[in-house]
């Protein structure tokens, strides 16, 4: 029996449910045992993974090699296909292929005592990023160090040691060994500051700031001193609504960044799609901000409520076939490419369509490609982020756009397939759904929808 059929046997018996009566019958001391042998074959597998990455990389590489591929485009969509095996997203393949690299290169202890179970994927992920700023020597000496495995008589340096604890005793230790290359990593780190917003549940959203960690110390004793002197003043901007001190820092950094005068004010259009149940009657439906996740269905309509009343809300209409599919989108554009740009960002509500890939869509991709034949119109286009758009363009990888409505009730559906045969299916998110006709939905009273005849564009706040 093959390594393959020994893991799948395994795996059947750990989700057979003919084996909870024999976990029933476990002692506490068995049950403790028994997660802990779980945990080392979680590692164990983590480093074969690692191994078998590796492994396709150097295949992949030689393969191409062999056919001419020019070496800077040689390994191409090897981090995607880790990361659809594997089912995670294709920032997170070449993560963990660069990962895998360092432990078959430069970390053969970490390596080892991720096998064993000495560490787990993370801890061991952590001792690769500190040591990336060495040269080969450098970390394979600390790796030696922190990792190497203890005589039959000596402790287990990395027993009882907390991620905290670990990553602070690595960093030490590349700091001793080459003080100038932490330097180093510390201005290119400066140079990488930024702004994102990722979604967050409720309709809520993380707007995160990665700078130097003076100025974001700064930043936030400035918002924690003055919202502590208006909470105590007895928050007079809100009468009646007791904000707490987080609230008050909060609505103050909206304010200092947009120049508002208060932090509900706010003038940038922001796309909301949402059907006519949702926001003319009683529908629960979310709504979604594409790019970004849902939005409560009761918190879309008072965004509208709110817009409608400084008269900054516009309606495009979305129309669907009897299957629910998508097909139409009124616009006031002239150009056709940006009408068609527009579409793909409501049907694929503004994510790549990468199984697993949560990154926005940057290009308007064509599934068969353009130069053999493709049509540039919505059936034959997706929405990508830039790195799966690359990435697709290696040897050996083929899309195309199925009609297989009953599949997936009429959604667009693109199968992806890779360089080893392996297919990934794709289906659209589901759009809004329309309100019945035939179901009167009362109103929500307390909500004042009005619309002008000035546009009929975009639903935005």
């Amino acid at each position: 029996m093959s390594l393959l059929d020994d893991l799948r046997s395994l795996t059947g018996a750990l989700v057979d449910e003919a084996h909870d009566h024999a976990l029933g019958e476990l002692t506490e001391a068995e049950v403790v045992d028994l997660l802990r042998s779980l945990e080392d074959l979680k590692a164990a597998a983590c480093a074969t993974q690692a191994d078998l990455a590796v492994r396709l990389d150097h295949t992949v590489r030689a393969r191409e090699a062999a056919a001419g591929v020019a070496a800077a485009r040689r390994g191409r969509g090897v981090a995607l296909q880790v990361a659809l095996a594997r089912r995670e997203s294709p920032h997170r393949g070449r993560v963990l292929l660069g990962f895998a690299k360092d432990l078959a290169t430069d970390l053969p202890h970490t390596r080892a005592a991720l096998a064993s179970g000495r560490l787990n994927e993370h801890r061991a992920m952590i001792i690769a990023r500190e040591t990336g700023c060495l040269d080969s020597h450098q970390r394979s000496q600390v790796d030696t160090d922190t990792c190497s495995t203890p005589g039959a008589e000596d402790e287990d340096p990395l027993d009882g040691l907390g991620t905290a604890s670990l990553a602070g005793q690595v960093r030490a230790r590349v700091a001793a060994t080459d003080p100038g290359a932490v330097v180093r990593r510390q201005r290119r780190a400066e140079s990488e500051r930024r702004v994102s917003v990722r979604p967050a549940p409720d309709g809520m959203a993380y707007l995160s700031g990665l700078l130097p960690l003076t100025q974001a110390v700064a930043c936030y004793a400035a918002l924690d001193r003055d919202a502590k002197a208006i909470v105590a003043a007895g928050d007079p901007t809100h009468p009646g609504k007791a904000r707490s001190k987080g609230q008050v820092m909060a609505d103050l950094l909206v304010e200092r960044v947009t120049g508002q005068a208060s932090a509900d004010a706010v003038p940038v259009t922001v796309s909301l799609v949402m059907s006519d149940a949702t926001l003319l009657g009683a529908g629960h439906e979310p709504a979604h901000v594409p790019g970004h996740g849902p939005v409560p269905a009761q918190v879309a309509r008072e965004t509208v409520a709110r817009a409608t009343e400084q008269l900054q809300a516009w309606v495009r209409r979305l129309y669907t076939d009897p299957a629910g599919r998508l097909i139409a989108l009124s616009t006031t554009q002239r150009l056709a490419t940006e009408g068609l740009a527009d579409f793909l960002k409501v049907r694929d509500q503004g994510l790549c369509r990468t199984p697993w890939c949560d990154a926005p869509a940057r290009h308007v991709d064509h599934i068969t490609p353009w130069a053999e034949g493709g049509a540039t119109d919505a059936e034959n286009l997706q929405g990508l982020c830039e790195a799966c758009n690359h990435a697709k363009q290696a040897a050996g990888w083929r899309q195309q756009a199925l009609d297989t409505l009953n599949e997936v009730a009429g959604r667009h559906l693109v199968e992806t397939t890779t360089p080893t045969g392996h297919r990934h299916r794709s289906p659209a998110p589901p759009p809004p759904r329309p309100a019945d006709p035939t179901t009167r939905q009362a109103p929500r009273p307390h909500v004042d929808v009005r619309f002008t005849d000035l546009v009929d564009f975009v639903l935005a706040s």
